[in-house]
C-alpha cells in the first residue's frame, strides 16, 4: 500500500501515507527506508510535460546490428548512454536487437540526433517510428504481481 501511494505521489507527507495505511509516522518511515536500501524504491522523480519542456515528439527507433558479442555491446550502451534524448533503451527478442525510446523537439532534432548515432557506430539497419499521439503513459508499476512473488516464496 505504501508503494501505491508514492507512486501517485511522492510529496505525500510520511505522516500522511501511515494514516493512510494504518502505521504511525515512524514505522512508515522506517518501512519506505528499507525499501530504499533494498533497492526496491530506486529513486523518486518528478514527472515532467514534454510539451512544456519542448520534448514534443517521441520516436521509436529499432535497431538490427550483425554485432552480438559482449564488446560491442559495452561500446553501443556507453554511446547510447550519452545521449539525452534517449529516455528508454532495450534489448529486444525478435526481428530487431534493440529499442530506443528518443524524445526530441521535432523532425529535425530527431535527424541531427539519427546521423550522431550513425555515424558513432556501425548499425546494420535503423527504423524509426515516429508517435503520434500519447494515448496512456504511466511511471506506476502494477503491484499485484509482488504479492503473487510473495506468495509463491511463501509456498516453497
Amino acid at each position: 500500500m505504501i508503494l501505491t501511494i508514492l507512486q501517485e505521489d511522492t510529496t505525500i507527507p510520511v505522516a500522511e501515507i501511515g494514516r493512510r495505511v494504518g502505521l504511525s509516522t515512524t514505522p512508515c518511515w522506517r518501512r519506505i527506508q528499507k525499501m530504499e536500501e533494498d533497492g526496491v524504491i530506486k529513486r523518486r522523480v518528478a514527472v515532467l510535460d514534454p510539451a512544456k519542456v519542448n520534448a514534443k515528439v517521441t520516436v521509436f527507433v529499432s535497431i538490427v546490428t550483425n554485432q552480438h558479442n559482449e564488446d560491442w555491446l559495452t561500446r553501443f550502451a556507453r554511446i547510447i548512454s550519452e545521449f539525452p534524448e534517449v529516455v528508454d533503451f532495450y534489448r529486444m527478442s525478435g526481428n530487431i536487437d534493440y529499442l530506443l525510446k528518443v524524445v526530441v523537439p521535432d523532425i529535425e532534432a530527431y535527424d541531427t540526433f539519427y546521423k550522431k548515432l550513425v555515424s558513432r557506430i556501425d548499425i546494420t539497419d535503423v527504423s524509426s517510428a515516429f508517435a503520434m499521439e500519447r494515448i496512456k503513459e504511466a511511471t506506476a508499476l502494477p503491484l499485484s504481481y509482488m504479492q503473487l512473488d510473495a506468495v509463491a516464496k511463501a509456498s516453497k
